[in-house]
């Protein structure tokens, strides 16, 4: 390797990182803190690999979790690499497991133009195998039904591997599940979650596949590794055998995704799992200041479980970290706007600012604030372009022509537009189907033929059937765009979204036309042609697997709200953590349980790592939830971050209980110092009382025979009591 290539691939590399990148050729774990330049130690690990070690691009498989990734991964290091990563595979887990059953699908048991759902088609597959049942809906809710199948699948298990132990629920469970699955087979359609399981399958039960990938990959780079679940883990663990090195990235601090599958144990285990790992952590910050690194620091270090590091910078401490403690929540919604309001009349952005909140529901007060001040705002994570109504419904006929037993566009689109199929005859082809064991079309030109339907609804459906054979016959032989524009105007798409008239109608039909041009500029990847896909076939499973990550796209300049979730890999100047109060953050439903307790706290370590300079953490007194107007408390993890790094706001109109705290108090402290004084109790001690029993102390507000204190009895749940008349004594 030239001097130069070594240049460009090290200068630009602190200390760490360097080392990290230079490492032997074994398992390394890279620890990677929030704003650390992980992905570049990634992106230039690959080019030392090629460049230094002399590897060739088909031995190394780098993995990450979305599509965005995976194309700015390759994009950076074929700038780096200074020539295209010809044979590099850089995907997703779901889109490398969906190449492997693409060019295997016999051996893994599917049909070769098997077609993937995403998530809406299969709840609705779902929705209609409970009705064949004869199950009731309301209890076996679909959406319920999915989560519980899809994580199975994530751990690794088949119906046959599940135990209902005489357990009524998890009989039907499992007994849905085996139906869904048969289904999926008759129909040659394959969910996200079966990707990676029938791929980790194919590798098992067919020892010489595997060995000739081992034998391939020998390097594996994993980004993000802390967000990987059981299948996923095991799926590494199995293609690196005892001879593959795996070059794993992850920050155990940031892992906030249990509710879906993840497991931080993976990261936790890997030097258990992988031989003679190396470990390099990355600490040094590229994003914020000193002081919110320092506040940040201080909260995760209350985690147990965690390998531990302590991210600082070179630059200055910056602002205190400001909070602000709301008399309600629309004061507190109010406050925030106003302040962006500020930092716009300063010269800032709007879209420099991000609303970050635990709770969806938190948004619509937020929203009316900024509404009321003609601010304009989005909310992170709307639909995306290939999960829009109009966008599906054109998709299902592709998928339809080029697969007839494709049962989940069947059912979308057999009456978009209206074609006078009604219910019953859907029903009786269903059970055709179920009883014969055929597809919903097989079951469909079976009734046809034989005329068994009344004449009208033989005639509806013999149309129906004549529409698409006539739309597969008139595609063959046109460019893909061409295809996608014939069937958007032959099958009535076009003409029935015409008809909805008004703003609403004239956007489906923009995007109708957008569906158009990304066909047109759509272009095959080397390895889809090498294995022989058509190029229709591509577009639609790249439509599939860009539905399935919950992104949403880049924006104008207006304030930005989004869940703590949605704002992990996002920086911002300014960044508002809302809402974070007892019960709300961390969530009512954790706080109890060790393990989500830690999973809240990261969450909030990785929603205070998203500000760049200014971050303010606020909470409200009183918030109406659920109907009900409650008190509040102060989050403990705001009791968390040294009171040192706060600069406590409190506005002086604003009706409290509490007492204003003096310069280097939290509200915590004022509380925690006024119950002390008035009644000898603290937050969270135990006491008794003659008629509830045990409970601990959440709360207190009020001065003399006005104060009152909340407390959370064993028994009898959280209740607000005088404290004239509470005679409480310490348990």
């Amino acid at each position: 390797m030239s001097h130069m290539d070594v240049s460009r691939i090290l200068d630009p590399l602190n200390d760490i990182q360097r080392q990290a990148v230079c490492a032997t050729t074994g398992n390394t774990l890279v620890l990677a803190g929030a704003g650390s330049g992980k992905t570049r130690v990634l992106v230039h690990r690959i080019a030392w690999l090629m460049l230094a070690e002399g590897l060739s691009p088909w031995s190394l498989l780098a993995v990450t979790f979305t599509n965005k990734a995976a194309g700015e991964m390759r994009g950076r290091i074929e700038e780096l690499l200074e020539t295209p990563a010809g044979g590099l595979w850089v995907g997703t887990f779901h889109g490398i497991a969906h190449r492997l059953l693409r060019a295997h699908w016999k051996e893994a048991g599917l049909v070769q133009g098997f077609q993937i759902m995403d998530s809406e088609d299969q709840q609705r597959a779902i929705r209609r195998l409970i009705r064949e049942m004869g199950l009731d809906e309301k209890q076996w809710i679909p959406k319920e039904v999915q989560w519980y199948i899809n994580a199975r699948k994530d751990e690794g298990l088949r119906p046959r591997h599940l135990q209902h132990h005489n357990d009524v629920y998890l009989r039907h469970m499992i007994d849905i599940y085996q139906a869904y699955e048969a289904m999926c087979q008759r129909n040659g359609v394959v969910d996200f979650g079966e990707l990676l399981l029938r791929a980790h399958e194919l590798w098992l039960e067919h020892p010489e596949i595997l060995k000739n990938y081992q034998q391939r990959f020998r390097h594996l780079l994993v980004d993000e590794f802390q967000d990987t679940n059981t299948i996923q883990y095991a799926w590494i663990r199995l293609l690196a055998g005892e001879e593959g090195k795996v070059f794993a990235v992850g920050d155990d601090d940031q892992s906030i995704y249990g509710w879906r599958g993840a497991r931080v144990e993976n990261i936790h285990q890997f030097e258990k799992d992988f031989a003679d790992t190396q470990v390099f952590r990355l600490e040094q910050n590229y994003r914020s200041t000193g002081n919110i690194l320092s506040g940040a620091n201080a909260l995760i270090a209350n985690n147990v479980e965690r390998l531990g590091k302590n991210l600082w910078t070179e630059g200055n401490d910056g602002e205190l970290i400001r909070v602000y403690g709301a008399f309600n929540d629309l004061d507190e919604a109010s406050y925030i706007v106003d302040n962006i309001a500020q930092w716009v009349e300063q010269g800032g952005l709007r879209s420099e600012c991000a609303l970050l909140y635990r709770s969806n529901a938190q948004s619509r007060v937020l929203e009316e604030a900024l509404i009321r001040q003609g601010m304009p705002y989005r909310v992170y994570g709307g639909l995306r372009f290939f999960e829009r109504q109009e966008i599906k419904d054109a998709l299902a006929y592709l998928r339809l022509t080029a697969n007839r037993h494709d049962a989940a566009s069947f059912e979308r689109i057999y009456n978009v537009p209206t074609r006078g199929i009604g219910n019953r005859t859907m029903d009786l082809i269903r059970d055709e189907a179920r009883q014969s064991g055929d597809s919903l079309w097989q079951a469909m030109y079976r009734i046809v033929e034989q005329k068994s339907l009344p004449s009208r609804a033989v005639s509806a459906l013999s149309q129906f059937i004549d529409l698409i054979e006539a739309l597969d016959r008139d595609i063959q032989g046109l460019q893909l765009f061409e295809k996608i524009e014939h069937i958007i105007h032959n099958s009535g798409l076009k003409a029935h979204y015409e008809k909805e008239k008004g703003e609403k109608a004239q956007t489906r039909l923009e995007n109708l036309e957008e569906l158009v041009n990304a066909g047109r500029s759509f272009e095959m990847d080397e390895a889809e042609a090498e294995e022989g896909m058509d190029e229709l076939s591509a577009f639609l499973s790249h439509a599939s697997l860009e539905a399935g990550e919950r992104q949403a796209d880049e924006w104008d300049d207006c304030v930005q709200l989004m869940t703590l979730h949605s704002a992990k890999g996002l920086e911002f100047k300014q960044v508002f953590l809302c809402g974070v109060e007892e019960g709300l953050f961390p969530h009512r439903l954790s706080a109890d349980d060790p393990a989500r307790l830690e999973e809240e706290r990261r969450l909030c370590y990785v929603g205070m790592t998203r500000a760049m300079e200014r971050l303010t953490i606020s909470y409200a007194e009183r918030r109406r939830m659920y109907g009900d107007e409650t008190w509040q408390r102060p989050s403990r993890f705001i009791s968390e971050i040294p009171s040192e790094l706060i600069e406590e706001v409190r506005i002086q109109n604003t009706a409290s209980a509490w007492s204003t705290p003096t310069p280097g108090n939290t509200t915590s402290d004022v509380i925690r110092s006024t119950m002390q004084q008035e009644s000898g109790l603290q937050l969270g001690q135990r006491v008794f009382h003659q008629k509830f029993g045990e409970g601990v102390v959440l709360n207190y507000e009020g001065e003399g025979r006005h104060a009152r204190v909340q407390v959370n009895f064993d028994s009898e749940g959280s209740k607000w009591l005088m404290m004239e008349y509470a005679n409480l004594t310490v348990s």
